[in-house]
């Protein structure tokens, strides 16, 4: 059997929402090892003068602890 264990991480990115989410993985994975899955749960933007300005994702993190 094994013991899972999930954080959550908020991450954001100038260029798209899949960059925050890479980014999200990579930071995590600095920290945290055996790093099964990442699921995004939200997604948003920033918007300055009318455009985006950035792009917003909440990701959990699931990883095996042993």
């Amino acid at each position: 059997m094994s013991i899972l264990k999930v954080v959550e991480i908020l991450a954001d990115s100038k260029k798209s929402w899949e960059d925050a989410t890479a980014s999200a993985v990579k930071k995590a994975s600095k920290s945290i090892n055996n790093i099964k899955s990442a699921y995004v749960q939200s997604q948003s933007v920033v918007v300055t003068a009318g455009k985006v300005s950035s792009y917003r994702v909440n990701v959990k993190i699931t990883f095996e602890v042993k």
